[in-house]
């Protein structure tokens, strides 16, 4: 097929899948195109790439200086989300509260500047770093979270995977790239595999997600348009998954959706117990390999050397060159300076600016201090994951999912940093655990209400009936309906009062 036809095709098998995909019952903000455009951007490339400026790094001052044309468009982005969110800050501030553990680790990240060695880009990369937990933010305070939740994994698939098959199959020049040491890599809209790799396993359980939660919504209008549209991105995700080799990624998925299909068994739903003992199994089994040798074999099964294709080497070489092992050199900036000429001189086809683990790149940069507050982030997480599947057995089971993926993406990648798809993702599938809760609870009281005004209203209509209308405002009164003083009919609900469900839409417990 030539490229030309590909396009029209790609083209017209977007807008099918967004059609297919569409929920006029569920209303959303316009601002949700906010964080889709951010994540567009972070899971794919800089702006200044698709313009198709230079991209290479010669020297280490470049690394601190970064683009002019991608600091522009975040801070517009940014500035943007801060209005959308000064607009709602009853539901923002209520947010941030209800995210303790989140804000904590922001606020730590803010206070590190203080004892950095280059203070001024350590304070520009926190205020990009801001932009992911506002873009969080802007998704989990929408009038209607869990359709706004639904909307970005389907907003951003639809154009980013797609387009990656696009670029792949077609033009090679964008698709495809060679590593430093010149070995051919599929890229897809992405810069490397591995970029190409956690965007796409993201992407790919918010569609496995979706596919489950419409599995059990029998009655739901439109359910078999929205599989199929689902299926196409899970399929997508799949093919890219094996075409990229990102064993990490590909691991990482396995796991997430795993996870998601055991926790949506009613068995292990609703008992958090039986939560507990499968995390703990999968923890048990992995500490088994280690010990008994047996993680070589599952390495190597994975497509990788034991020594995960020298990640073992930058690890022995950076982990003692901690300033300060308890906050570490101050957020975003041990990979400056001296520090990083050092490292291109031990490693100079590679030449890394990042650890490639999760933990150690936290311990650089903000020490054992910001470990732990990583560590409370993803216990906090998990907790929240568990007390969601009482209500809510699918957005758990997605909480769930990303909260031992990042765990153990984390462990070959570095997944904890600003602008990486896993940790904005893991964010929001921790903010959305709140905001999916609070959803489920307002639509139990709006149905309650309604059920006891109903029963008040036919025994106050009853001819004679004096008990009748007492009885039913009292059954009214009990589940939260307003009542009138004589009528006992319920009274008309404020506008806005209910801003998890708010916009026309349906509020959905999944």
């Amino acid at each position: 097929m030539p490229p030309s036809v590909a396009n029209i095709v790609f083209a017209a098998g977007v807008l099918v899948l967004f059609a297919l995909d569409r929920d006029r019952a569920a209303r959303t903000s316009k601002a949700l195109w906010l964080p889709v455009i951010w994540i567009w951007i972070v899971g794919s490339r800089a702006v200044s790439a698709w313009m198709g400026m230079d991209q290479s790094v010669s020297n280490v001052n470049q690394l601190a200086e970064g683009s002019p044309v991608d600091r522009a468009v975040f801070q517009f982005l940014l500035g943007a989300g801060l209005l959308v969110l000064l607009w709602r800050r009853k539901r923002t501030i209520a947010a941030l509260k209800d995210n303790w553990a989140i804000v904590l680790y922001f606020s730590f990240c803010l206070i590190s500047i203080l004892w950095s060695d280059s203070p001024d880009v350590s304070f520009k990369r926190w205020t990009k770093s801001l932009g992911d937990l506002v873009m969080v933010l802007i998704v989990v305070t929408d009038p209607n979270p869990m359709a706004a939740l639904r909307r970005v994994f389907s907003r951003v698939g639809f154009i980013l995977l797609p387009a990656s098959i696009l670029l792949i199959k077609y033009y090679g020049d964008l698709g495809r790239a060679f590593d430093p040491y010149g070995w051919m890599e599929v890229t897809g809209v992405a810069t490397d595999k591995n970029l190409l790799g956690v965007t796409t396993f993201v992407l790919s359980l918010g569609a496995v997600w979706r596919i489950l939660v419409l599995l059990r919504s029998k009655g739901q209008p439109g359910r078999a348009r929205h599989l199929l549209a689902q299926g196409v991105l899970l399929a997508s995700g799949l093919l890219i998954l094996k075409m990229a080799g990102s064993a990490t990624s590909a691991a990482c998925f396995a796991i997430g959706s795993g996870l998601m299909l055991a926790t949506g068994l009613r068995v292990i739903g609703r008992r958090p117990a039986f939560v507990h003992a499968l995390v703990l199994l999968i923890v048990v089994v992995a500490a088994f390999g280690m010990l008994s040798g047996a993680d070589a074999d599952l390495v190597h099964a994975m497509g990788r050397r034991t020594d995960f294709t020298g990640r073992t080497e930058i690890w022995k070489a950076v982990i003692h060159m901690a300033p300060n092992p308890m906050v570490g050199a101050g957020f975003e900036t041990f990979w400056l300076g001296k520090r990083l000429e050092k490292m291109w001189s031990l490693f100079p086809v590679f030449k890394p600016n990042e650890a490639h683990d999760g933990y150690i790149e936290v311990y650089l940069n903000l020490g054992w201090a910001g470990l732990a507050l990583i560590g409370l982030i993803l216990v906090n997480g998990y907790f929240r994951a568990v007390a969601t599947f009482r209500r809510n057995r699918g957005l758990g089971g997605l909480m769930l999912a990303f909260v031992a993926a990042a765990t153990i993406y984390s462990v070959t990648e570095a997944g904890f940093r600003m602008l990486d798809p896993i940790w904005i993702f893991l964010l929001l599938a921790i903010a959305a655990g709140h905001a999916g809760n609070q959803a489920s609870l307002k639509s139990k009281k709006l149905a309650g209400g309604k059920a006891g005004s109903q029963h008040g209203s036919h025994g106050g209509n009853r001819p004679g009936s004096k008990m009748g209308g007492r009885v039913g405002g009292k059954v009214g009164g009990k589940v939260g309906q307003p009542v009138g003083a004589t009528s006992g009919r319920p009274l008309p609900a404020a506008r806005g009062s209910l801003p998890w469900s708010a916009g026309g839409g349906p509020v959905e417990a999944f």
